[in-house]
This record gives C-alpha cells, structure tokens and sequence, in this order.
C-alpha cells in the first residue's frame, strides 16, 4: 500500500445557486446519493466534502459550496472595505472578511463559500451555459479572482446549448479566462472526466504524479465497467440463445401452449435481470430507466448432430475417418433399431471416440434423430433482446448521476448486428448445456470465441446491416 501522509488537493466546487455544482460531484463519484439536488435555489446549504481515490490512494478532496446568491451586497461590502485599507492585498481583504463575518450576518452563505475558497488549491466554477452571461456571474467572477486560486470554469448542460456555449465562451475570454471544460453532468462523456483531471495537473504541477495515477485508474476502472456491462449482455444472449423447450414431451395444444409460456417467462425474466446487473455495474437504480415489456416469439428448432460444430463439440474431429463415416451414411433411408443408419454410425462413432460425457448427451442425440423438435426463441426476438441491451448499455455509459429523467429503452429501429451474427446463433443452440454458466462452458475455446464477437460488437460497433446477413 502506497503512502498516504501525501497532501490530498483541496478542489472548491463554486458558482451560482442551481448551476449544477452538486450534480458534478454526484458524476465524479459515480453516485446519486451525495448530497441534495431539486430544482430551486440554494438547496445546498452548508459545505459538503467527497474524496476521490485511485485504489487505496487518496487523491483530492471536492467541496460542494452553497450558492453564491447575494453577490452584488458581497461585492459592495469587500468594496467598502477595500476602501478603509487601500494597502491590503485583495486576498487579505477576504481573509479578513471570513474571519469577522457574524453567524447572523446576511452575507453568511457568502462567508461559507469565501472560506472554502481560501482554503483550496483549484476552484471549479460551474456554468450553466442555457443561462444568458448577466452582470451577476461576471461580479462573481471578480471576487473569485481576488482569492488569487486558479479557477476553471466548467461549462453544464452543454448537450444541444452549442450557441449558448460558444456565447459563454467568448464572455470569459474578454476576462481573459481561456481555460475552461465542457463537463455535462447529465449527458457524460468519460473524456470529459478527464480532461478536468489533466487541467488540474496543468495548473498544481507539484501533484502531477498523483493526479497521473489518479487518471490512469480511473481509465482502467471505467474500460473495466464498460467491458463488464458489455459481458453481461453477451451471456444474456448466449443463454437465451441456448435455451429451449421440447415441443412434443406431452401431445397436445395445452402441452404445447405451456411450454411457449414457460420459454417466453424465461426470456423475459433474462432480460430483466440483465437490465438490473447493468444498472448495478455503473450504480444506477431501476428508477432510472423504463424498458418496454420485450414481445417474444418463438421458433421450432431441430438439432443437427452432423453440423461441424456439434461433431466437434461432442468431442469428434470433424475430418477424421468416424465422422466421415457417419455423414456419408446419413443420407441412407434404412431404418435400424428406430434410427437411420447415418444416425446409429454417428451414435457408434460418437462412443468409439470415447466422448466423455457421452451419457449425459445420448438421449437428447436418440431424440433429436427420431424427429424430436424444440420450441426455441426466435431470431428476431434475439436481434430486439442484443439491440435493447446495447441501446441499453450506451445510455447508462453516456448518463450523468446528476441525471433524474427516466431513460427510455425501446425497440431499436435499425437493425444492425455483429459479424456473422447467424452462425454465432446457429452454434449457441447447437449447445443446449451453454444456458447456464459452467466451468466447462466457460473454458470452452468455442464458448470464447463467440463471447468475444459478441463483447466486439457490443462496444466497437463492429456491425453489419441485417440485410447483409
């Protein structure tokens, strides 16, 4: 464990009331739970303190501030006593002001924030760009000024505000503040994240190493939630994929009806688990997002024991002389024992070969042989499960903690899926046992390669039209 006797950075979080200050901690923490946010000013009252660590290292502590309300008293009256010493540096004169200011005073709130200000390296000044530059923020900005700290302002609610932004832009520059971030608390981007952290190096160089380690560990954190979540949709669609119900095990409509009932609970029931590990992985709540119920349907599948990939998964090599054996005798018609000759040389070639879970599977390959079928779900319920879950996915790696509208997951319009989509289907239900998560299924090279394609797709966009399938 490293040292931590350290200095930690002390940044202030400072602006007007409701510009969003507590909202940017909320996303920097990756939790809804810090502090209090409602549509009104002033809702934070007094100073609140967060930590940001990369591991066990702390690395800086963020101060959430009151709202600057009253500005242009706070402004008259460190005017007025500027005025009594003209000598004193404007930065003693705020020293002097904290130090005085009564508990009962008006300019309490004030007081508070001036403080913190004092007592921090990096002051982030929030803006919320939709609103017009009026003499108040730039009142604002020149008593910040006086605490002589580096200050960035830290441009909120910038998602299609790109004329407000570039306003707000050129109002800062006749200050001669250049060095500002685009850092929406609701629409986040994790380059913006960093990008505050590589801004705060510029300018506390004495903390550069710490903050590095910082940046690189929240990198490695974040690729390692993204890469989580993308994981958690691949194994939803592998096991749903896999699953099936058999369609002839009771004779008759009820039967049948049934065992549609049942796989279509189980696709649902997968999906809504999904979606909750999901939320959880970027600490989210199901409050978050609304997801219409998906509309499931199913196909009728029967299992082909001379594809390459079930040879090959039975423990046969595809071009040995057994499994070219028992091919060439499946298009025979002569009927041995209740199953086709093809079929009785593949069972013989299967056990000669010394499968060693043969017996596990040798029932369900007699079955499959005599005709047996399977309620399956479908293609295109895959296609809607996969593209949800996707849509799903970049939502929660594009959404603030600071966000409190409820996200809408619908049925995608386009449709667009990983390479060889079909195939990679086709092979999942050529294993029945992949459903459920295994040691075997999970070592399984086959297994891999699939969950790799998928995991691709899902965060690299290596897709292709439908159409192309």
């Amino acid at each position: 464990m490293e040292n931590l006797s350290h200095r930690l950075l002390n940044i202030a979080v400072v602006g007007h009331t409701n510009t969003g200050k507590t909202s940017l901690i909320r996303t920097m923490l990756r939790s809804a739970e810090f502090g209090e946010i409602e549509d009104a000013a002033g809702t934070t009252r007094h100073v609140e303190q967060a930590t940001i660590t990369a591991g066990d290292l702390p690395v800086l502590n963020l101060h959430d501030t009151p709202g600057l309300e009253d500005t242009h008293a706070l402004y008259a009256h460190l005017k007025k006593m500027s005025g009594k010493s003209r000598l004193v540096a404007p930065v003693n004169i705020l020293e002097e002001f904290v130090t005085n200011i009564s508990m009962h005073d008006p300019l309490e709130q004030e007081a508070k924030v001036i403080r913190q200000v004092l007592r921090s390296d990096v002051l982030l000044y929030v803006i919320d760009v939709r609103e017009p530059f009026l003499e108040k923020y730039r009142v604002e900005l020149e008593i910040l000024t006086r605490s002589s700290k580096p200050i960035i302002p830290v441009f909120n609610f910038i998602a299609e505000h790109r004329q407000e932004l570039n306003h707000w832009r050129e109002q800062l520059a006749v200050y001669n503040i250049h060095t500002t971030l685009e850092f929406d608390t609701v629409a986040f981007t994790f380059e913006a994240e960093k990008r505050l952290y590589q801004k705060i190096q510029t300018l506390v160089e004495t903390q550069y190493d710490t903050l590095q380690k910082l940046i690189d560990y929240r990198a490695k954190v974040w690729k390692q939630l993204c890469l989580s979540g993308a994981k958690r949709i691949a194994e939803l669609i592998v096991s749903v994929a896999s699953y099936r119900e058999s369609k002839n095990v009771r004779p008759g409509h009820i039967a049948e009806s049934l065992n549609e009932d049942k796989l279509h609970d189980y696709v649902r029931k997968a999906e809504q688990n999904c979606l909750k590990d999901l939320l959880s992985i970027f600490n989210f709540s199901e409050k978050d997002v609304a997801i219409q119920k998906i509309p499931v349907s199913n196909g009728q599948w029967k299992l082909d024991i001379f594809a390459p990939g079930i040879m090959k998964a039975y423990g046969l090599d595809v071009g040995s002389a057994a499994a070219k054996g028992a091919a060439a005798g499946a298009g025979i018609d002569l009927m041995v024992g209740g199953l086709s000759l093809g079929a009785a040389s593949a069972l013989g070639a299967l056990a000669g070969a010394g499968w060693s879970t043969f017996k596990r599977y040798g029932d369900e390959i007699k079955a499959s042989v005599r005709g047996t079928q399977w309620l399956c779900v479908d293609e295109n319920t895959l296609q809607v499960l996969y593209l949800r879950q996707k849509q799903l996915l970049e939502k929660l790696m594009h959404r603030g903690h600071a966000a409190y509208d409820t996200m809408q997951v619908d049925t995608p319009e386009k449709i667009k899926l990983p390479e060889d989509w079909s195939n990679l289907i086709s092979t999942l239900r050529q294993n029945p046992a992949w459903h459920e998560a295994s040691t075997s299924r999970n070592n399984n090279k086959q297994y891999l390669e699939i969950e790799s394609k998928l995991i691709a797709g899902i965060l690299h966009n290596e897709t292709e039209p439908a159409a192309k399938r």
